[in-house]
């Protein structure tokens, strides 16, 4: 792991300690940090330097999205947070300052139809030509359907283990994921039986003890895996495509936690159709995917359909066409 070199490094690597006693797990922390540390090791030699206007050129120099920018000044707001209330320095010098004007985000929404049609192609592109690789490209499947079907984060499926999965009640046990929360989630019908079956044959089949629910080739199923066979369907089904910028908005591409995205809002589409309102679904369909905060589940009432979304696209790209 490569230290810091500036001047503040004692102190950072004392803030990274204090975050990880505290419980927090933020893998990009010593990231965002280490921006911070090499313009202070090339700009600034001690404390006299680290002013207002030092931070602004700090800010205007990095080269990423907004948000990364955004991300890279919180990360650096609370450091400094934290050197006041230990007498360590006088005052936040960027208590004050303004973050980037971020581009609004409308992700990829896959329909119910669609949905279906990708896992239908997911499952003719198994592996059928050796054992061990159909096992792992079983796996790989139940995987994605699971996502598609439960709205699980990609990492949530692959982190599963044997005993946390209850076949008798069909619930699973989604452990300190993100945000640290645990919760137990009943599987729909047929991702349920997508899984039994699976299971049945791992059991049938693999001569090797694996304590992972979805088995590998040596441990779990990796991530990469999922993108390869997501890829693959997406592009035989014909479903793609690309990610467009159109003026202050992102309408993304699709990606596996597209289906997450998916899920909530046909989930919401679907109370709809039923007469419900869907603001009543919302606290459910928060905790079931484990939103840390019922405005994160809220925000999927912005996009209640595949077709709303797709009519954000074509909207945007008149109004362009019209200037």
């Amino acid at each position: 792991m490569k230290k810091f070199e500036s001047f503040l490094a004692g102190y950072l690597e004392d803030f990274i300690k204090y975050r990880e006693d505290l419980g927090y797990v933020n893998t990009s922390l010593r990231t965002n940090l280490r921006n911070l540390d090499r313009y202070v090791r090339d700009n600034a030699q001690d404390w006299e330097h680290l002013i207002p206007d030092f931070f602004l050129s700090f800010r205007d120099q990095l080269h990423q999205t907004p948000a990364a920018i955004n991300t890279v000044i919180l990360s650096t707001r609370n450091f400094f947070d934290y050197m006041h209330r230990n007498g360590l320095c006088p005052c936040n010098p960027i208590q004050d300052m303004p973050g980037k004007t971020e581009n609004a985000f409308i992700p990829f929404i896959f329909s119910d139809e669609q949905v279906q049609q990708l896992l239908q192609e997911a499952g003719n592109l198994v592996c059928r030509d050796k054992q061990k690789n159909y096992l792992v490209d079983m796996g790989i499947y139940t995987a994605i359907v699971l996502l598609a079907g439960c709205g699980l984060r990609i990492s949530e499926p692959l982190r599963l283990m044997q005993d946390q999965y209850d076949p008798i009640e069909g619930t699973i046990f989604i452990q300190k994921t993100k945000f640290h929360k645990d919760r137990f989630i009943p599987l729909p019908q047929k991702s349920r039986e997508v899984l039994d079956n699976y299971l049945n044959l791992r059991n049938t089949f693999l001569d090797f003890d694996n304590p992972y629910l979805l088995s590998g080739f040596k441990k779990n199923i990796r991530s990469n895996q999922i993108y390869r066979l997501f890829y693959k369907a997406v592009q035989t089904t014909g479903i793609h495509a690309p990610r467009k910028c159109i003026g202050n908005t992102v309408f993304g591409s699709p990606t596996p936690h597209s289906l997450r995205h998916s899920f909530a809002v046909n989930t919401l589409k679907a109370a709809r159709e039923r007469g419900q309102d869907p603001q009543s679904v919302l606290p459910v369909l928060s905790a079931y995917m484990g939103h840390s905060k019922y405005r994160y589940t809220a925000l999927y009432l912005k996009v209640m359909d595949a077709e709303t979304r797709q009519g954000f696209v074509d909207f945007a790209i008149s109004r362009l066409e019209d200037i």
